[in-house]
Formats: C-alpha cells, structure tokens, sequence
C-alpha cells in the first residue's frame, strides 16, 4: 500500500463495518494484498462553511454526497481535498469526514474506486514543483509528496465497492478510526523527521564551533527531550493497544492522540531552536551553480569555513540541509503538516478528551479526600 495512508484506511473499515460491507471490506483487502495495489485516501471535504452541516451548506457539493442509486451501483458528486498520493496510487479510498446526523445521509458515504474512473478528476498542487539541484535541496530534490483536489463529477460506483451507503450513524466512528490508525503512524514516521533536527542541531553547533556554550547546550537538550517524549508516547501507544474487530489491533487512542498533539506543539519551536544554532546563512548561503564554479568556489571555501572547512559534505552541506527542512518551501510544507496533517491540534484535544477514562484517578481522589 501507497504510504500508510492505505492501511490506515483498510484497518478502519475492518474495524468498523459489519455484516454484508464488511464482508465486501474483506475481500477487497485481501485483492489489495494479492495484486500489490496502491492505496491513496479522500477522506477531507472541501467543507464550504464549517459552521454548517453537510446538508446545510448553499452549495451541496462542497461534501461528497450520493446523487443517484439503482440497484447495480451509487452515483456520487462532490469533492475532496488534500489527497496525498492520488496521482501514484492504483486505488482510492473514500471515507466520511466527519460524524453526520440523520439528515446527512446522502454524505455518509464509503467506497474504493480506480484513480482512473470516468468522472474522477485529480487536480495535482504545484507546491514543490520544479527542477531542484541537490546541493541547494538535499531533501527535497529527491522527496516529493503529491496532494491533489480529488473532484467526484457523477462518478458511478459499483455496489460491491461501496462500504458505507446512507449509513450516517457510522460515518463518524469510520472517521474515528481511521484516524486513531492514521494518527498512530503519523508519530511514528515523524520520528525520521525530529532525528534530523537533533541530529542537524548537534553537527551544526560542532561545526560552528558553538558546541559548548551553555544556550546551546540548553537548545540541544530541549530538542532531545522534545523527540523522546514523541517518541516515548508513540511506544506507548503500542504498549497500550488492544485487540479489535476481526484481530485488528487498535492503538491507545488517549497515548496517540497526546503524542500527536506534542509532536505538532513542539514542531514549530523546534525548528526555530535549529534555525537558531545555524545562522543566517540558511537565507544568504551560496548555490549550486556558484558552487560549481572552480574560481567562485574558491572564495566561498576560503570565506565561509568556520570550525570545520566550508566543502560540502561538511558546513555547507548540513546548512543546506537544514535551509531544505526549516527554511525554504519543503520546511513550509513540513510545518503546515505538523500543524494540519492527520488532525490539527484541536482535533487532537477533542479525542484525548473524549477517550480518557477518569475513573482511575477520580476514585483516588475520592480515596484520599474521604468521600468515597
């Protein structure tokens, strides 16, 4: 499966559907695993005014809703957006949003089509688009995620591919679970991510010559303690799964959640903290072609060596790399995923406090307060 996008998905269909859907789930499972299929999942509507429900809104296909039924197949319209992958994926996944009311029930809506269905429309966004040299984009010149508006114009749907239909008491625990699996593996893939602060903010000191100054020392530290702690929670909610439907483990929802949450409040000031240790040649440094020329390159080494020589693979290397991951457009984009990427920190805070369990700790309170 494309990413873990997909499996998130499949384990919350699993998870949740029962009887002739589930079975249809199941079977498409096991041809995704057979066939070795890639996965991509709508799930995010466009949403028009989020003050409004589905059925509210002034233009009705600012939700993806079902228009047409007859016996053979649904026929849907609407769109979705931030569509990670469509465009590489052999399949996609349509899942609700949000939980719906009775009135919603055309939108609660879940099936599996082919990316290459008539009426199906991916509009690919162009951010990080273009031709990137590898000294200047260390990471992003190899690392390209696609996010598309994924547009349902009439899009027929084949019943034995339709999970959910008109069923809007279940369209929000699908969303929720699918959300507790795509939260569980967002922490986890982050972890990549925060070693490369902490490892960036430690070279950089060394070749800056800072290493031991005691802020840096204090920044360093704080880097460490924030990736630990993300990545402590993430173990956690590991340690704390539970089996679910059909063998489907299902992860701590209340360790996800604060792990999610800690990783997207603590992504911003950790990259300030990294940009600080590096200076301000992350914005003035030198490029590629520059680099490339014998008689340039010979003032840049001579000017911009510090603690260690300017070449490449050493201070202007690892400045480029961190310009790439804080800095420039792929550090924009990592810093709108932390905030909005699998939840944003609201949506994060609602689950931890819908699925902690004060039993615990109010009867030892009770306990110790008499009033039990």
């Amino acid at each position: 499966m494309l990413k873990e996008v997909g499996s998130d998905a499949m384990f919350a269909l699993l998870r949740t559907l029962e009887g002739e859907k589930l079975e249809r789930a199941k079977a498409f499972h096991e041809r995704v695993c057979r066939d070795d299929l890639a996965l991509a999942v709508a799930q995010t509507d466009v949403k028009g005014d989020r003050s409004l429900a589905p059925h509210q809104q002034a233009d009705p296909d600012l939700y993806l809703r079902i228009v047409d039924e007859d016996a053979d197949s649904i026929t849907v319209r609407g769109a979705k957006c931030h569509t990670s992958y469509s465009a590489n994926a052999d399949e996609l996944i349509v899942l609700p949003t949000r939980a719906m009311g009775p009135e919603d029930a055309d939108y609660a809506v879940s099936f599996a089509i082919p990316v290459d269905t008539p009426g199906l429309d991916i509009y690919v966004s162009p951010y990080l688009a273009g031709e990137r040299n590898e000294f200047e984009f260390p990471l992003s010149s190899k690392h390209k995620m696609l996010e598309s508006l994924t547009v349902f114009d009439d899009v027929r749907v084949p019943k034995e591919r339709v999970f959910l239909n008109r069923r809007p008491e279940l369209a929000g625990p699908l969303a929720i679970a699918f959300v507790d699996y795509h939260r569980f593996t967002a922490i986890n893939y982050k972890l990549p991510l925060l070693d490369l602060l902490v490892g960036s903010a430690s070279l950089i000191a060394e070749y800056n010559g800072i290493a031991r100054a005691g802020h840096v020392k204090d920044k360093i530290t704080q880097l460490i303690a924030y990736a630990e702690t993300v990545r402590g929670l993430a173990e956690l909610a590991a340690l704390r799964s539970r089996p679910g439907q059909d063998g489907i483990q299902q992860p701590d929802p209340v360790a996800v959640n604060t792990a999610k949450y800690t990783f997207a409040h603590g992504f911003h000031g950790a990259a300030a903290k990294l940009m600080d240790l590096a200076g301000g040649l992350l914005a003035t440094g030198p490029g590629g072609e520059d680099w490339a020329n014998p008689e340039i390159r010979a003032v840049l080494e001579k000017y911009y060596a510090a603690a260690v020589p300017a070449e490449p693979r050493l201070r202007l290397r690892l400045l480029n790399l961190i310009a790439d991951l804080t800095a420039r457009d792929y550090g924009g984009y990592q810093a709108v995923l932390a905030t909005h990427a699998e939840g944003s920190l609201e949506a994060e805070k609602l689950q931890i406090a819908r699925t902690y369990d004060p039993t615990r700790a109010r009867a030892y309170v009770s306990h110790h307060a008499g009033l039990a």
